[in-house]
């Protein structure tokens, strides 16, 4: 069977005419899904022009526009004479993140690593900006073969999301806003944040105080300071928590715990013209992993997800028709800071 007559045959577009998608940009989904689920693969002969036009009563504007969309994107190619055809088994993923720190970089890398090289990534950043939010993914529906977003705190984002298929989507990194019924890789900023404390008792109990320094600048889940309360009222530890980076002043015998690489510079450089000895006078666990923080002055003790994990699971959703449901474990590494 030649490729075109099976083209013909397995190609069926379901067109609804009174959806709010317009008509070519249902076309479009209905080739990518074709794709996705291995209806049409490399080579492949697409319907002509011509016959989608009688057979789904389409103009030709909007049958050319939709395959002109796919053609831009790679994903099929036009032969003078003959027609188009599936350029080949290239997948593009769109990767949303928030913004792009150093351990996102570790993130990122694992991702692309672990993908197939037919998967393209796009990567755009959100910048916790609802507006941002709603322009990339609304600009992007049906333009990709499967979404990984990093969400935030936001009540509309729910509603932007609640327009994509889940078995497209995956959430990654915070649970916030996702269903049940959504795929996600995320980690706990709660339990799991709790229990990597129980791992260094014996470390803070050099320490007079544990002072969490949360910044009123930060993204980061509130429900770690609530933890970290529970964490230190069940251990009979002495806290206090600090919201402005201006109030941040080291004193002796008190040990720093930080959701911000801002309060670790401030806190090396005040240990610097207080002639303090990180991990003897004073202490500090910084939050999130980088590949610098084992360096930084004989190592920082850090609290920190898998993030090169967190990409690898990514990847194999991207890779695998499986729904993912996976919280990546968060672990403490005990360095000289502490």
């Amino acid at each position: 069977m030649s490729n075109q007559n099976r083209t013909e045959r397995f190609m069926i577009f379901d067109i609804n005419f009174n959806s709010d998608i317009p008509k070519y940009q249902q076309l479009v989904n209905a080739i990518n899904d074709a794709l996705s689920n291995s209806t049409l693969s490399s080579g492949d002969a697409l319907p002509s022009v011509n016959s989608i036009c009688k057979d789904y009563s389409l103009s030709r504007d909007t049958v050319f526009k939709a395959y002109s969309i796919l053609k831009e994107n790679g994903v099929i190619e036009s032969v003078p004479n003959k027609g188009y055809y599936v350029a080949n088994d290239t997948r593009k993923v769109l990767l949303v993140l928030d913004t792009f720190k150093a351990y996102k970089e570790v993130l990122y890398h694992s991702f692309v690593n672990n993908l197939p090289k037919n998967v393209i990534v796009d990567v755009q950043f959100h910048h916790y900006n609802i507006n941002n939010f709603k322009t990339i993914l609304n600009n992007s529906k049906g333009k990709y073969y499967k979404y990984v977003v990093m969400t935030f705190n936001n009540k509309e984002v729910l509603d932007v999301l609640s327009d994509f298929d889940n078995d497209k989507l995956l959430l990654i990194d915070w649970n916030v806003y996702s269903t049940a019924s959504n795929n996600y890789v995320f980690q706990d900023f709660g339990k799991s944040f709790y229990e990597a404390l129980e791992t260094v008792i014996s470390a803070f109990k050099k320490y007079k105080k544990l002072v969490f320094v949360y910044p009123t600048f930060t993204k980061h889940p509130v429900e770690s300071v609530t933890y970290f309360k529970n964490f230190c009222d069940t251990y009979n530890f002495k806290y206090k928590i600090v919201t402005e980076p201006a109030e941040f002043k080291i004193v002796k015998h008190e040990a720093y715990i930080s959701v911000s690489d801002r309060i670790l510079g401030m806190f090396l450089e005040q240990c610097r013209t207080k002639n303090f000895e990180p991990g003897t006078d004073v202490g500090f666990l910084s939050y999130n992993e980088t590949p610098m923080k084992q360096f930084i002055y004989k190592g920082i003790s850090v609290i920190s997800t898998d993030f090169q994990m967190l990409g690898a699971q990514a990847a194999a959703f991207i890779t695998h028709d499986k729904p993912l449901q996976s919280y990546i474990p968060t672990k403490l590494l005990l360095r000289e800071s502490l």
